[in-house]
């Protein structure tokens, strides 16, 4: 056996995996969380429910790494080169009104991943304690820089914004009329202290 053979493994393994990922996204922006069943994501990559299970140990471990590649394609394509979270958070908002499916499956996960055996326990908990960090630093930037209020807690504006972008979803998901990114922008200026904003 060539001393390479582990690293094509390796490498091939790798691959199948982010294509079941990519597979399952797709599935997901589409169907939404009930209806995107591991048997529909197994036959989009020609693999039995089996063998998607040999590269994810469960569905809501899948579902959980859909979650965090939708954070990470959001953060590479809504994000720029000098903005700060929450300009990010707000962009991130907005756009979640065109793909409920993956609203849909965050809400879903953040719910039951609440018990500590889930497979995304860990991971949600991670992603919240890093979301209101960065956020709380970018409230203390803009501070800094005197463009918002100094006597608010950075913290506290950074748990009340993560609170309403996650309770704005859940609304949204039951009235799509619901604008959620107006009504984050409306509560972050007032929470902040910053200019209202001015019809063009």
């Amino acid at each position: 056996m060539s001393i390479d053979a582990p690293a094509r493994r390796y490498a091939k393994g790798a691959a199948k995996r982010r294509e079941i990922l990519d597979a399952a996204l797709a599935v997901v922006a589409t169907h939404g969380y009930r209806n995107s069943s591991l048997q529909e994501i197994a036959d989009a990559v020609g693999l039995t429910k089996a063998g998607v299970l040999h590269y994810f140990t469960s569905r809501e471990e899948l579902m959980a790494e859909v979650v965090s590649e939708r954070d990470e394609h959001d953060r590479a394509s809504l994000g720029g080169v000098d903005d700060d979270l929450l300009g990010l958070f707000s962009r991130t908002i907005e756009h979640n009104g065109t793909v409920p499916g993956l609203v849909q499956t965050y809400s879903r996960l953040v719910v039951e991943a609440e018990a500590p055996e889930h497979p995304a326990h860990d991971y949600v908990r991670e992603r919240y304690d890093l979301i209101v960090g960065t956020l709380a630093e970018s409230v203390r930037q803009r501070q800094g820089e005197g463009t918002v209020r100094a006597d608010i807690d950075p913290l506290v504006v950074a748990r009340a914004a993560v609170a309403l972008s996650d309770g704005l979803q859940l609304q949204w998901l039951h009235d799509t009329s619901v604008d959620m990114s107006g009504v984050f922008d409306a509560a972050l200026e007032l929470m902040l202290g910053t200019a209202p904003r001015t019809a063009p």
